[in-house]
């Protein structure tokens, strides 16, 4: 049975004149599906109970639901979800004072091993679908205006899974939560996180995209960088530094470079300066500095405070736009690096 949020608005609207209904019926379903968050033919209390019969009969809707709910005690929330299939993915409402920001999954664990994630010794279930990765956002979106009194301000693609491996699905559902029928968010508050598929990037160029990126770099030399993270073996950092320019030159937006702090592994001054050199040579807005958090099967450890402050001193003495990332959501296993279904 096809799902019915596969069909476009044409195609909504052929379909009533098929079966003899009004035009403006595909309106009233195309809200019910993309603006008013309907979870099932039920919800559309403004068609009859017969035509609400005959959609179930003809169309799925899979729409996705919340499991278990965790709140942590400086404010983070975070839901699992389950799909329609029994899949399970995590999403991050982090609230601040001036934003609400969903972190949101792209994929059912992920396929690139990075050794540092607890979401990359889960491997890669499947991919979730556009409409699933709208859920995430319409679903925090409502926990957030119930416990906070505000909607979303900002969406992170930074959960669950290689986004650029999910290509037309991340893409679809952007444009559905920003498009003037969908959520109408802007695409200049959402970022998309990427491991480093450097082909996937430059495409986003040529796709001319309207949305931030940010790399996850987390070492800016190829032997220190592929120890951690297999896919720069395939996707060097000369190759990610060609395929940022590209992308800046097609769209201008804004790019991030997300740097977690190892303890004696990537947070020496001689790291700090080959970080340095790299941003030199991209057009970087900031770098997001991130404290480490401890996951199982990981041997890691965020450094000593003073190490940390020497290394963001360094930075700022060679005038880099740095930012210390503080963890949110430790205590709920809800923070950068850590969501993989458990508890």
């Amino acid at each position: 049975m096809q799902n019915i949020r596969h069909l476009s608005y044409n195609d909504i609207e052929a379909l009533f004149l098929q079966i003899g209904e009004k035009k403006f019926r595909a309106k009233q379903v195309w809200e019910w599906l993309w603006q008013k968050n309907a979870r099932g033919f039920n919800d559309m209390t403004n068609l009859s109970k017969e035509l609400r019969q005959k959609l179930a009969e003809q169309f799925s809707f899979p729409a996705l639901t919340i499991e278990t709910t965790q709140y942590s005690e400086d404010g983070t929330i975070k839901s699992r979800f389950v799909t329609f299939d029994g899949y399970k993915v995590e999403g991050v409402l982090i609230p601040t004072e001036e934003r609400k920001t969903v972190c949101v999954s792209s994929q059912v664990g992920c396929s690139l091993g990075c050794k540092f994630c607890a979401t990359g010794f889960m491997g890669r279930k499947r991919n979730l679908d556009f409409d699933e990765i709208y859920d995430e956002v319409v679903l925090v979106n409502q926990h957030s205006e119930k416990t906070f009194g505000q909607k979303l301000t900002n969406i992170v693609f930074m959960g669950m899974g290689e986004p650029l491996l999910n290509y037309n699905n991340v893409l679809k559902a952007i444009e559905r939560i920003s498009a003037e029928d969908g959520l109408f968010m802007s695409p200049k508050r959402i970022t998309v996180s990427t491991a480093g598929i450097a082909k996937m990037i430059k495409k986003l160029g040529d796709d001319k995209v309207r949305f931030k990126l940010a790399l996850s770099l987390h070492a800016a030399n190829d032997k220190k960088r592929s120890e951690i993270m297999p896919i720069n073996d395939t996707n060097n950092i000369q190759s990610l530094t060609e395929a940022l320019n590209y992308f800046y030159k097609h769209t201008g937006n804004e790019i991030t470079f997300e740097y977690i702090l190892f303890k004696n592994f990537n947070d020496s001054q001689k790291d700090a300066d080959e970080l340095v050199k790299l941003y030199r040579q991209i057009p970087v807005d900031l770098i997001n500095i991130i404290e480490y958090n401890t996951i199982e099967n990981a041997s890691f450890d965020k450094p000593e405070e003073n190490v940390t402050n020497s290394f963001m001193e360094y930075l700022a003495s060679k005038r880099v736009n740095a930012r210390l990332r503080k963890s949110r959501g430790k205590d709920i296993d809800a923070a950068c690096g850590q969501l993989a279904n458990k508890g």
